[in-house]
């Protein structure tokens, strides 16, 4: 082919290099991997058979079984049948564990058996990125989003989706009944025989499909959470922000680095909300990161306030707003923001001027919430803009002030929400586009965390070769273990 760059023959004899180091160049992401996992003290990170048996057929080390798993999730491959093919024909796999290969049952034992010590390998990675100074000096962004399981909406229960369900069977079976009575009319004998036989085989299945559902309904009232996956126990349908839409797995918390963008704390959980995670990722990330007093912004499906009071006794600095629920400004009257409070008479003064005063405490749900109205509210002119009750009672819990404080930083801190959004986000984008439209592939909690460590494992260790480049990377990870 003239003019075309041409190619050599198939059957030309080629004398490649004779060690296989000479194929890897010294910026390759590979010596990264290696460097880190060779510093690891993985007996003391809790992975099995770090210490060799006296007797048996000798083991692979766990050492090369995670350089395996840290490069597959690196490159966005994650099955182990995948694994075991890149370990007998990828060069750089092959010098990263020096020639040995795996089989897949092997490889998919080590991800199932190990969690505990992958978890702390990612964890160890974020104690390298503080003492190597990447970590901000005090901010951190939390936030949380849904990951699908390899449950499949079909195999989750729930009793709305049985009630639809068995709704539909119903209406299936009259309108099978309705054919059976308008053949039994109309078509003579030889033919309404073979429409009667199918007609029947139909109502048949039907009434089976309803008994299998009263059958899992039984059992679905019995679970804590009126729900049940078959494929994955452990899978939960959660809302997704979609109207009407929805998915079955599990709500991944991160907290994030506002400086590099690094994860240093995460947590795999099946509740579908946001609101009690709050102060157990804002501890996580404090321990992680060494920052007593951690700024920690989250979003409004955060607010929750035992949750922020307890970062706030905890000495960091929660930014979180509050959520636009009030009915009463949905429907145009006066807000509770429109009543000041008086601390040193403890009274609220109402847009009309009158005084709200102090009238009883009652517990509402593990909360001690102070009631307030004024004597005043009946033959107040502005009453129809305030409350169509009787009084206008207010609330307000025993330690508002740790609210208010908040606010008043949200107040001076304008660019708090904008700082979440860019830095936390994005991660999670990043994360699912890694994973691929099934995300995860392994079944129950324990199992999924393990994978999530491993994923946000290679995206540190990522983030760490965009910073430093890669040679320093290693060079660095090098220095530290030593």
């Amino acid at each position: 082919m003239a003019r075309f760059v041409e190619g050599q023959g198939r059957h030309q004899v080629t004398l490649l290099p004779e060690c296989l180091d000479d194929f890897i160049a010294e910026d390759n992401p590979v010596r990264v991997i290696d460097a880190y996992v060779e510093e690891l003290d993985l007996e003391a990170l809790g992975f099995a058979g770090a210490t060799p048996a006296a007797t048996g057929r000798p083991a692979y080390h766990p050492a090369v079984l995670l350089k395996i798993y840290i490069y597959g999730y690196l490159n966005r491959v994650q099955s182990s049948r995948r694994l075991e093919r890149e370990a007998q024909r990828n060069i750089e796999l092959m010098w990263l564990t020096e020639r040995l290969a795996p089989d897949f049952k092997t490889i998919a034992d080590f991800r199932r058996d190990n969690g505990k010590g992958i978890r702390g390998v990612c964890r160890r990675f974020v104690e390298l990125c503080r003492q190597l100074k990447l970590l901000s000096a005090d901010g951190v962004a939390i936030d949380g989003s849904k990951f699908k399981a390899v449950n499949s909406r079909d195999q989750n229960f729930t009793v709305t989706k049985i009630e639809k369900r068995r709704q539909q069977i119903e209406e299936s079976i009259q309108r099978y009944l309705a054919a059976l009575d308008t053949a039994d009319r109309t078509l003579p004998l030889m033919e309404f025989g073979p429409r009667y036989a199918q007609l029947s085989h139909k109502l048949d299945g039907l009434r089976e499909q309803m008994q299998r559902l009263d059958e899992m309904e039984q059992h679905l009232l019995k679970q804590p959470d009126k729900q049940v996956s078959l494929t994955d126990p452990d899978a939960r349908a959660m809302a997704t922000q979609a109207a009407g839409s929805g998915v079955v797995g599990y709500n991944v918390q991160a907290a994030v680095d506002t400086k590099h963008h690094l994860v240093v704390a995460h947590e795999v959980t099946n509740i579908g909300n946001d609101r009690a995670q709050l102060s157990g990722m804002a501890l996580a990330a404090r321990e992680a990161m060494g920052k007593p007093d951690l700024k920690v912004y989250a979003d409004r499906g955060y607010f929750n306030a035992p949750q922020i009071k307890r970062c706030a006794d905890n000495g960091m600095r929660p930014f979180v707003p509050r959520p636009m629920t009030s009915s009463a400004k949905a429907e145009g009257r006066f807000d509770k923001t429109d009543f000041v409070y008086i601390a040193k008479d403890d009274e609220y003064r109402c847009p009309a001027g009158e005084r709200a005063t102090y009238r009883f405490t009652r517990d509402e749900d593990g909360l001690q919430i102070r009631r307030y109205w004024s004597s005043a509210c009946p033959g107040c002119s502005m009453k129809a803009e305030c409350t169509p009750s009787k009084h206008r009672r207010i609330s307000r819990w025993e330690h508002q002030e740790v609210l208010y404080a908040m606010q008043r930083r949200l107040d001076r801190n304008t660019d708090a929400m904008m700082i979440r959004r860019r830095t936390v986000e994005h991660v999670f984008g990043t994360l699912k586009h890694w994973m691929g439209s099934t995300h995860f592939l392994m079944r129950r909690l324990g199992n999924v965390s393990t994978e999530m460590s491993l994923q946000v494992l290679a995206y540190n260790l990522k983030r760490v070769m965009q910073i430093l480049g890669t040679k320093k990377a290693a060079q660095a990870m090098r220095l530290v273990g030593a």
